[in-house]
């Protein structure tokens, strides 16, 4: 691995240049839907030694952790390897992802997927298929830990929905 200012001629990464990178790593459970969009992360650091990574998880026990550092470290060491030292990812609890660290531009992309961005309130989302709030919840455990089940009496379909957490 050749070091920053090494003789490939290569500029150093930027901060810049790691996030534009971690926005192509999706969410394993919501393909399309970045970590950088959902909000994970917490802090880029570039030096002279590196590239440290630190995301913060949307749930401490969620499945897919391994799988998001493993494929944000896969995507910076290609992106970098010629031009900073060190890449390492890593996950800290000490402060408690929120539900409104996800960027209001990632919600079409949520929606696209049947997925409803958490309400701004202790409402209800509204049906990401017809757009109705006539939903009623189906259950507070979906398929991973940060979902839950809604029905859509307007257009009848079930979907899912991001917990609002605060």
């Amino acid at each position: 691995m050749v070091r920053q200012g090494a003789a490939t001629g290569a500029r150093p990464a930027t901060h810049d240049d790691v996030y534009r990178v971690l926005s192509l790593v999706s969410d394993p459970e919501m393909p399309g839907v970045s970590l950088v969009d959902l909000g994970m992360v917490e802090t880029v650091s570039v030096t002279a030694d590196g590239i440290v990574v630190t995301l913060m998880p949307t749930f401490v026990g969620c499945p897919a952790l391994d799988i998001m550092r493993e494929n944000a470290l896969a995507r910076l060491t290609a992106a970098f390897s010629d031009r900073a030292g060190a890449v390492r990812v890593t996950y800290t609890n000490r402060t408690g992802w929120t539900s409104d660290r996800i960027r209001p531009t990632c919600h079409p992309a949520l929606r696209s997927r049947g997925i409803a961005p958490p309400p701004p309130s202790d409402t209800l989302p509204h049906c990401p298929w017809c757009g109705s709030a006539e939903v009623v919840s189906e259950g507070l455990f979906g398929p991973a830990a940060c979902r839950s089940v809604y029905y859509c009496r307007a257009c009848k379909n079930p979907f899912e929905g991001l917990k609002r957490l605060t």
